[in-house]
């Protein structure tokens, strides 16, 4: 096995005792990324930054300097739409070339302060915008496992790194499923955690209320350990929660004995791959076997999750995204001088610098929010998100996690679904809510279809029960590789 294929918690033990060092285990992953560059799961590569750093912690190592080792000497990759002091953010999206932000997102000071290595920034749909990394500016992102195939989004290319062994860890965003759908198609661990628990300082945000910081791994117990480095409360950040301190690795091979798991009717509805659901059923199944309880609860306003993600995260993208106007920074229009006035300039910009989804959202949330609007669809909207978060609560009382399907289908062709938005909308509807209410949710690998496509299971927990949902994902993954 070479290094890039490791896991973290198998690397570390290995660089303390000197017999490996974050030198090789970078040279491994870079060797990976320059011989799979067609999987296009990077924007850019730091890999002089890299090397750098890599020596430095190979020197620290060595003096015995370091002593809590939770990421230290471990390469990891960022999406493109978390700022790196000095490195290009582009978000995917063309209106934003050539900016350079001043300074580190928190979630970017954490890694480093643990000594993770970031090797580059990895590509996604154009400002987090899709469900399959085919609206970058720099072009679609393949699926390791069949490269006709689309590897979800939109955090595509931290998804497909990581599957593809060019990466040990990666970092994304899950704003409707956005770490945890790509997850599932390319076969890793992806996690959301609960609104607040991650600083988002440094996050170009798409929607506020939505957007979250997350993992992507091997395996549960790497999400584990990086949730120790990014979580904790952050003064820069309003929407930081101010928590307890956790270890998210303690506990996880305890036995699930009694421990109450509800099924949603909602989340097995007709028109789910039949294999995805005979998978999920079958893990659900095992799970009772080891003790685990295991009921049926109802979410009755899950129906209404995708209309109603669709009329909020536009709301807030049409808002945020209203800042990229081509006078501060990234793309302008008319650099030679052909545009006539100011407001020529504006709409040239965003006009040239936007795709065609970026466009689409922001006209729907512009229209939502706008006078005579407002209350018909904003307001609305927000009186079901209420809905959805109760549904949930009261599902929360009576059961520990949640088990459902992370996706409807398996990663589907290229261009498949990209001249049908409403189509492409629908392959987040098991993970939009979620957001919607802020809890925390993982999928896990739970098997592939005939054709070798993965096939993804999602745990969902009440807030700030990471440690719970955690615990239930590391057993169902011990289950999972009995049948290896």
């Amino acid at each position: 096995m070479q290094l890039n294929e490791m896991k973290a918690h198998e690397l570390l033990p290995l660089l303390k005792k000197k017999e490996i060092s974050s030198t090789e285990i970078t040279e491994s992953v870079f060797k990976q990324i320059d011989q799979r560059k067609r999987v296009n799961a990077y924007i850019s590569i730091m890999k002089d930054r890299a090397f750098q750093q890599a020596k430095i912690i190979d020197k620290k190592y060595s003096q015995g300097e370091i002593k809590k080792e939770y990421i230290a000497g471990i390469p990891m990759a960022v999406k493109d739409n978390i700022c790196i002091k000095d490195f290009p953010t582009t978000c995917g999206s063309k209106i934003l070339n050539g900016f350079r932000p001043p300074y580190n997102g928190t979630v970017i000071e954490k890694i480093t302060r643990h000594l993770g290595i970031i090797v580059g920034k990895t590509n996604m749909d154009e400002f987090a915008m899709g469900s399959s990394t085919e609206t970058s500016f720099f072009g679609p992102t393949l699926n390791p496992h069949n490269l006709e195939y689309i590897p979800g989004g939109s955090s595509g290319g931290s998804a497909a790194a990581v599957a593809d062994n060019q990466t040990i860890l990666a970092i994304g965003s899950d704003t409707g499923g956005s770490i945890r759908q790509p997850a599932a198609l390319c076969g890793v661990v992806g996690m959301k955690p609960t609104y607040g628990l991650v600083s988002r300082y440094g996050l170009v945000a798409f929607a506020s209320s939505l957007d979250q910081i997350g993992t992507f791994s091997r395996d549960v117990k790497d999400s584990a350990l990086l949730l120790n480095v990014i979580a904790g409360y952050d003064p820069n950040d309003s929407t930081s929660i101010k928590s307890e301190t956790i270890d998210y690795t303690k506990g996880l091979e305890e036995n699930i004995k009694n421990l109450k798991i509800g099924v949603p009717r909602e989340y097995f509805i007709e028109g789910i791959d039949k294999r995805i659901k005979a998978r999920v059923q079958k893990v659900i199944s095992d799970l009772e076997k080891e003790g685990a309880v295991v009921e049926p609860v109802n979410l009755p306003h899950t129906k209404y999750a995708v209309a109603d993600y669709y009329i909020i995260a536009p709301s807030e993208a049409s808002s945020n995204l209203a800042r990229y106007d081509g006078v501060k920074y990234g793309y302008r229009s008319g650099s030679s001088g052909s545009d006539k006035d100011l407001l020529s300039m504006y709409f040239n910009t965003r006009r040239e610098g936007f795709g065609e989804e970026v466009k689409r959202r922001i006209l729907i949330g512009t229209f939502s929010l706008s006078s005579g609007y407002y209350d018909a669809y904003y307001l609305k909207a927000m009186k079901v998100r209420t809905c959805i978060k109760n549904d949930f609560e009261k599902a929360f009382k009576k059961c520990d996690c949640l088990i459902t399907p992370t996706s409807p289908t398996p990663a589907f062709k290229l261009g498949e679904k990209t001249e049908d938005p409403l189509k492409m909308y629908l392959s987040d509807i098991f993970t939009i809510s979620a957001n919607l209410a802020g809890i925390p949710g993982i999928s896990i690998p739970c098997g592939k279809t005939d054709e070798g496509l993965p096939i993804g299971l999602q745990i969902l927990a009440s807030h700030f029960q990471e440690k719970k949902m955690l615990k239930l994902a590391y057993q169902a993954e011990q289950l999972l590789k009995k049948e290896m």
